[in-house]
């Protein structure tokens, strides 16, 4: 029934279009696509074109994003549905435009690219994986301990390329759980580190560092004298870290998860991971380092979404009251 009422709606705005507008059969025949997209996605939902509100357009438009749909498709589409709904309007059909103050897809912040959650944990893994080949050495297993310590760094911190390259030793209060980094601005804020990211740089600065800091072996295996650097993480022989090889790192890594990462989308994943498990935008604000709060308003259809499950579980009236009352 559903499918018959949203062909009935389309067929007599078409006829408009072709005799009272006078468009041409191409022009008609994007309409006919766009508006049946959206009938399909309404269909899903139990509704039609007649029926359809405001948060049905934004999520229609927001899916077409995730599906990496360019803005200029995605805002002809909208320009389909607000004629559609104009027509309506016009010919007394609707009570209420669901179009009405949609902004354009172009004012819209897509949310970044993140890793889920089991893409994440196979991308921390993967420096243990390649090192266990039974061809380690000495500084290979350094360079596993280092590499993973970055990344469980990456994901605890939120941090950038440029902070992480720049890190210093006595930056890391290892003790006391968290980091001073040294953002963009040269502005200080204080980033948090987990068990596992504590664990990781604990073996890293054990095991790892000195081997690194020292950098070729002797050929009795022991340790030529180790140079000394104030920076947190160093290539072979203290050399500072670049950008490049760390991006190089990163994107081997997350090989594994079958995507191809950059350091930006480990930060992202940061982010995002913690608004799904309900932290608030402020406390996301502060870790990523954000000067204005509407930066990170980029997060926060994913905030609504969280609000709208716990509410959705936990409210008494938010259920489908299927019981039938007390006589």
């Amino acid at each position: 029934m559903t499918s018959e009422a949203n062909a009935s709606v389309l067929s007599s705005f078409l006829d408009y279009l072709r005799i009272e507008k006078g468009l041409a059969p191409l022009t008609v025949s994007a309409y006919t696509t766009d508006i049946g997209q959206f009938a399909g996605f309404l269909q899903k939902r139990k509704r039609t074109l007649m029926t359809a509100r405001r948060d049905d357009v934004r999520e229609f438009l927001q899916q077409l994003f995730s599906y990496q749909v360019d803005g200029r498709s995605v805002g002809r589409k909208l320009s389909a549905l607000r004629h559609l709904y104009r027509y309506l309007l016009l010919d007394k059909k609707v009570e209420g435009d669901p179009t009405l103050n949609i902004e354009s897809p172009r004012q819209w912040k897509v949310l970044p690219k993140a890793l889920a959650r089991d893409e994440m944990e196979a991308t921390l893994a993967a420096p243990q994986l390649r090192h266990t080949d039974g061809t380690q050495t000495k500084q290979s297993g350094a360079l596993a301990l280092r590499d993973r310590a970055i990344l469980e760094t990456f994901y605890a911190g939120a941090l950038r390329v440029s902070e992480m390259t720049g890190a210093k030793l006595e930056d890391l209060k290892l003790e006391a759980g968290y980091m001073l980094v040294r953002g963009k601005g040269d502005k200080e804020r204080v980033v948090p580190l987990g068990k596992s990211a504590q664990d990781a740089l604990r073996e890293y600065l054990a095991q790892a560092r000195p081997v690194l800091a020292a950098g070729k072996l002797s050929a009795k295996t022991a340790p030529v004298a180790a140079k000394n650097s104030p920076l947190l993480f160093i290539a072979r022989g203290a050399r500072k870290l670049t950008r490049q090889r760390i991006w190089q790192m990163v994107r081997k890594a997350s090989a594994t998860s079958g995507r191809k990462a950059s350091p930006h989308m480990l930060r992202h994943s940061c982010a995002t991971h913690m608004v799904e498990n309900g932290a608030d935008l402020r406390t996301v604000q502060t870790i990523l380092g954000h000067a204005d709060i509407s930066t990170t308003q980029v997060y926060t259809h994913l905030a609504l979404d969280r609000l709208r499950t716990v509410y959705r579980k936990h409210h008494p009236r938010a259920k489908e009251r299927n019981a039938k009352p007390a006589i």
